[in-house]
């Protein structure tokens, strides 16, 4: 049984994440436990959807449905990425600066810039090339 398709996705997140977090340690000189989640370099979802959409074009090749449909997938979850999070990342920031806003403070890291999502996309893309030879 090929459980490529299961672990590509998994093992992407995994890289992403541990990347992230080691970053946001660095920038910050400390333990960034409390960073862990949307934003930041590299993109968790652009690594995601990369991974498979390369998975497919790697096994089955880019003439395929399937990769039609995840290369979709791709296409819109990086729009939103830099998109309309970055401008939910932006109202967040405006929010919190006003002086009678009374609801707890917004997380102001939501969206990716296009290096997050350049470097998720090729984490993803990686990941998806050795799942392909290595499963």
């Amino acid at each position: 049984m090929d459980y490529s398709y299961l672990l590509a996705p998994f093992l992407a997140w995994l890289c992403c994440g541990i990347t992230k977090f080691l970053v946001n340690c660095l920038k910050e000189k400390r333990l960034a436990f409390d960073l862990i989640g949307y934003g930041g370099m590299p993109s968790n979802h652009s690594a995601i959807v990369s991974s498979m959409a390369a998975l497919i074009a790697f096994k089955e090749g880019i003439d395929t449905p399937a990769f039609g449909v995840a290369l979709t997938l791709v296409f819109i979850v990086v729009m939103d990425a830099n998109g309309l999070r970055k401008k939910v990342e932006a109202q967040a920031i405006e929010m919190n600066k006003l002086k009678n806003y009374t609801a707890p403070v917004l997380r102001e890291r939501v969206g990716h810039s296009k290096a997050e999502i350049l470097v998720g996309t090729v984490i993803g893309i990686l990941v998806g090339f050795i799942c392909q030879i290595v499963l």
